[in-house]
């Protein structure tokens, strides 16, 4: 994973500590306004920009609680998908990650511009079933459409 200062993060170090910090893109239940973001806030992370990733994954509802989709980079047929990208020192990072459940997955995501960074992705197996929402170009906007 990139420390900040890296050739494919510009984050800033922590609090002014000197300390570097890890950059994370989330698609889902992590953004702002959305039921898991208190996760990240408990690790006092902090809001670097909102972008895209770039055209090559598609985005699936799956059937957790609270509800998630799931990225999945794909060789043809991908789109671009509404991100944000976040900054933890390592510790934080570290602690985030080893929470996840499965079949969420940390991976290398692809930005719009090609930067790439550690980001969510989803494990193939989960999407047996899974309703493609590419179309909505991210989670909110699902999130608001189906509302």
């Amino acid at each position: 994973m990139p420390a900040v200062g890296a050739s494919t993060a510009t984050a800033s170090s922590a609090a002014g500590s000197g300390a570097p910090e890890l950059l994370l893109v989330v698609a889902g239940a992590h953004l702002r306004g959305q039921p898991l973001h208190h996760q990240l806030a408990e690790r006092s992370a902090r809001f670097v920009q909102a972008t895209s990733t770039a055209p090559e994954y598609r985005m699936f509802a799956l059937d957790t609680v609270p509800a998630k989709p799931g990225v999945l980079r794909v060789p043809e047929g991908g789109a671009a998908l509404a991100v944000e990208v976040w900054a933890l020192d390592a510790a934080a990072f570290g602690t985030f990650v080893a929470g996840l459940p499965a079949p969420m997955a940390i991976g290398r995501v692809r930005l719009a511009g090609g930067r790439e960074l550690p980001g969510f992705l989803v494990e193939p197996f989960a999407l047996e079933g899974a309703q493609d929402i590419t179309a909505h170009g991210g989670w909110a906007a699902y999130r608001e459409a189906t509302a």
